[in-house]
């Protein structure tokens, strides 16, 4: 089975916030972004394409072809909860990061998800892919559904996640048995 996963475009949101799973505007660019996006998924062909529902996933899935792709819940980004739209240099500040700064895998921010809550939500939704029929896929999402991905498929731990953000705009491909 091959897997698309595509990161949406750039987000118009001042660098060093955690925006996780709101709704944020697209970065002006967004078309150029885009049209690299359509171009590198040119010439495939999917049995089924999802969309994660935030906008950021779901113009670019209607920019690139699919604006009837599934929206699914499971590929939205970390939930940061309280802490959403907040700088790091302010929940430095906030005396609940220490622990989630000590183990971000583990500790969910206030009221929001840990990374291993994100990844277990992206698993439970590949193994139901890979349960099914379907040969090729894409999925219109977020980069911390890439980087859980890539987890999934043996490319690397939880623990080097930050070290492998991919940039907008970026697809990748995983083949699972």
């Amino acid at each position: 089975m091959e897997i698309y996963l595509v990161r949406h475009t750039s987000v118009n949101v001042p660098a060093g916030y955690a925006y996780g799973q709101t709704d944020v505007p697209l970065h002006p660019t967004f078309e150029k972004e885009a049209e690299a996006v359509k171009k590198t998924l040119s010439g495939h062909t999917f049995d089924k394409v999802w969309s994660s529902p935030l906008t950021r996933c779901t113009r670019l899935a209607a920019y690139c072809g699919y604006p009837d792709a599934e929206k699914e819940d499971r590929i939205k980004e970390i939930s940061f909860g309280e802490w959403e739209m907040k700088s790091w240099d302010e929940l430095s500040s906030d005396p609940r990061s220490k622990a989630w700064f000590n183990d971000w895998i583990n500790i969910p921010a206030p009221s929001g998800e840990s990374l291993q809550d994100q990844y277990n939500r992206v698993s439970h939704f590949l193994d139901e892919i890979r349960r099914s029929s379907l040969q090729k896929v894409c999925l219109f999402t977020h980069g911390g559904v890439l980087i859980c991905a890539h987890v999934y498929a043996g490319k690397y731990d939880l623990k080097e996640a930050f070290r492998n953000v991919p940039s907008y705009g970026t697809v990748i491909k995983l083949e699972l048995d």
